[in-house]
C-alpha cells in the first residue's frame, strides 16, 4: 500500500465547516439556508467517492497538516477502513438533510438555523474521524464532534432536553479524558501515534502494559459505543429531534465509538499483543452481554425511539464482538455491519420521525392499524426490521452471516449462539410493531396518510439501500471488497 500527496481528504473535511457560514448568513431565509446544506452534503459524498478507486487500488490519499514533534503530527489518510465509514456517512447525510428539511418544517422546529449548522459541523467531525492518519487527529475530531453534537441533543430546550444533554457530555467527556490518557500512553509505548495494520506497539511491550491501554481505550470507546454499563447517556439522548437520533445511532456518534475500537484493535495495539494478553476476551465478554441484555431491555420499552435506541446499544456490540474474535471473517462482518447497520437503524429512525410528525404519536401501544395509513413508511419499517434481524436476503443477513462464520472459523461456538440468538430477540421487539401496525385492529388512524415526500422518498430510498447491498454485497460501492482489504492488512490473512 502507498500513499499520495492529496488535498481531497481536508476539503472533505472543510466542505460542511464552509457550509456553516453559508447556512448561518441566511439566517430568515429558510430556503437558502436548506439550499446550503443539501449542496454542501452533495459535494461532500462527492470528494469522498473520487477517492474510492485509488484506495481499492491500494493508492491512499495523505496530507500532513503540520507537525508537532518527531511522530506526532495533524494528519489525515484515506485508507479502506476510512472510506468505508467516510462512504457510509456522507452518504446518508444526504438524505438525512432532505428528511430534516420536512420534519423541522412538519413539526415544526425551533432554531432551525443553528440546527442545520450544528449538523455541518458534525459532519466535518465525522470525516475528520474516519480519514485521521495517527491518534492525535482521531482524538481532536472525537472531540470535536462531541461538542457539536451538544446543540442538536438539547434542542428542543425542555427541562429533559437539558438534563439528557448533561448526561450526554458528562459522558462522552469523561470518555475523552481516557482516550487523552490512552494517547500518551501509545506514544510513551511506541514512540508514535500513526496507525499501521496489525498495530503500532513494540513485540516487546508487557503484557501489563497492553491491558492498561486497552482499559483506557475502553473506557473511552466503550462510553461511544455504549457498550455496558457505559450505554445509559444513549437512550437519555432520545429526547432529541428524531433527525438527530437518526445521526446519533446511523451517521455520526456512535459509529465514531466503534470505528475508534477498530484503529484501537487492529492499528494501535494489534489483534497478536491483544490476544496474548487475554484483554480480547475480557471485551468479548462485555459486549456479548450487551447484545443480549439490550435486546431483552428494548422489548420492554413501549417508546418507539427508546426501542430502537436498546437495539442500536445491542447491534454496536455486534460489531465490536465480531472484531475481538480476531479472525478474517469476524471482521469482515464487523465492518460490514458498520455500514449495514447504519442504512436500516436509519431507516427505522427516519419511519418514526415520520410518524411522529403525521400523527404525534411515539409509542408502540399507539401504533396499532398504522400501516393500513402510513403503507410506504411502514413497509419500509419492516423491511429493516427483517434485516436487522437476519433475515435474508436484506443486508444485515450477510454482516450476520460473517460474523457467525467467524465465531465458527474461531471454535467460538458460544459467540454463534449469542448472534444467533440475538436475531430471534431483534425479530420479537421489531416485528411485532409491523404485526401491530398492519393487522391489529384500530379507528385511530383513519384520518392519516403518509408524511411529506421530503420524508417519505429518504426512508424508501434507505430502505432499498438496505435491500440492494443484501443482494450485491460485492458491487458498488464496493464495501465488501474494502473489509476484506482491511482484515487482510490487519491480520496478516487473506479474505474470510
Amino acid at each position: 500500500m502507498e500513499t499520495y500527496y492529496s488535498l481531497k481528504p481536508l476539503l472533505a473535511v472543510l466542505v460542511s465547516l464552509l457550509a456553516v457560514v453559508l447556512i448561518v448568513i441566511p439566517n430568515q431565509r429558510p430556503n437558502v439556508r436548506e439550499s446550503w446544506t443539501i449542496m454542501a452534503a452533495l459535494a461532500k459524498f462527492a470528494i469522498v467517492l473520487s477517492m474510492l478507486p485509488s484506495v481499492l487500488g491500494g493508492n491512499y490519499p495523505a496530507i500532513t497538516l503540520f507537525s508537532i514533534s518527531p511522530g506526532i503530527s495533524l494528519a489525515l489518510k484515506v485508507d479502506s477502513l476510512g472510506i468505508i465509514f467516510g462512504l457510509s456517512a456522507s452518504l446518508l447525510w444526504i438524505l438525512t438533510s432532505f428528511f430534516s428539511i420536512g420534519y423541522v418544517r412538519g413539526v415544526p422546529e425551533h432554531k432551525q438555523t443553528r440546527y442545520f449548522a450544528s449538523f455541518a459541523v458534525c459532519l466535518s467531525a465525522t470525516m475528520g474521524i474516519a480519514f485521521a492518519a495517527n491518534l492525535l487527529t482521531l482524538v481532536i475530531f472525537y472531540e470535536i464532534l462531541t461538542i457539536a453534537t451538544y446543540p442538536l441533543v438539547i434542542h428542543k430546550e425542555t427541562p429533559e432536553a437539558i438534563f439528557g444533554g448533561r448526561k450526554y457530555l458528562v459522558y462522552l467527556l469523561t470518555g475523552g479524558v481516557f482516550l487523552l490518557f490512552a494517547l500518551a500512553f501509545t506514544y510513551q509505548l511506541s514512540g508514535t501515534v500513526d496507525f499501521q495494520p496489525g498495530g503500532i506497539l513494540p513485540a516487546q511491550v508487557s503484557p501489563s502494559s497492553v491491558i492498561m491501554l486497552f482499559i483506557l481505550f475502553l473506557m473511552s470507546f466503550g462510553v461511544k459505543s455504549a457498550v455496558m454499563p457505559l450505554h445509559s447517556w444513549l437512550p437519555t439522548a432520545m429526547v432529541a429531534p428524531t433527525p438527530v437520533s437518526a445521526l446519533l445511532h446511523a451517521v455520526a456518534v456512535v459509529k465514531a465509538g466503534v470505528f475508534g475500537f477498530a484503529r484501537a484493535i487492529g492499528f494501535v495495539i494489534g489483534p497478536a499483543l491483544l490476544h496474548q494478553s487475554g484483554a480480547a476476551g475480557v471485551l468479548a465478554g462485555f459486549t456479548a452481554a450487551t447484545i443480549l441484555l439490550a435486546s431483552l431491555i428494548a422489548i420492554r420499552q413501549d417508546n418507539l425511539k427508546m426501542r430502537l435506541a436498546y437495539s442500536t446499544v445491542g447491534h454496536l456490540s455486534y460489531i465490536v464482538l465480531g472484531m475481538t474474535m480476531l479472525s478474517p471473517g469476524a471482521w469482515v462482518g464487523a465492518l460490514l455491519h458498520i455500514v449495514n447497520h447504519a442504512v436500516m437503524k436509519i431507516t427505522l429512525f427516519f419511519c418514526a420521525g415520520a410518524i411522529y410528525v403525521r400523527t404525534h404519536r411515539e409509542k408502540v401501544s399507539e401504533l396499532n392499524g398504522i400501516g393500513r395509513q402510513m403503507p410506504i413508511t411502514m413497509a419500509a419499517f419492516t423491511l429493516a426490521s427483517l434485516g436487522l434481524a437476519g433475515v435474508p436476503p436484506i443486508n444485515g443477513f450477510i454482516s450476520k452471516w460473517y460474523l457467525v462464520q467467524g465465531s465458527f472459523d474461531g471454535g467460538q461456538l458460544a459467540i454463534a449462539i449469542v448472534f444467533l440468538l440475538s436475531g430471534l430477540l431483534n425479530a420479537g421487539y421489531l416485528l411485532s410493531i409491523t404485526i401491530r401496525a398492519f393487522f391489529a385492529p384500530s379507528e385511530r388512524f383513519t384520518k392519516f396518510g403518509e408524511a411529506s415526500p421530503l420524508m417519505v422518498v429518504p426512508l424508501a430510498l434507505t430502505a432499498l439501500f438496505s435491500l440492494l447491498l443484501g443482494l450485491f454485497p460485492e458491487r458498488f460501492p464496493y464495501f465488501y471488497q474494502l473489509a476484506s482489504q482491511v482484515a487482510a492488512s490487519v491480520l496478516g490473512g487473506g479474505g474470510p
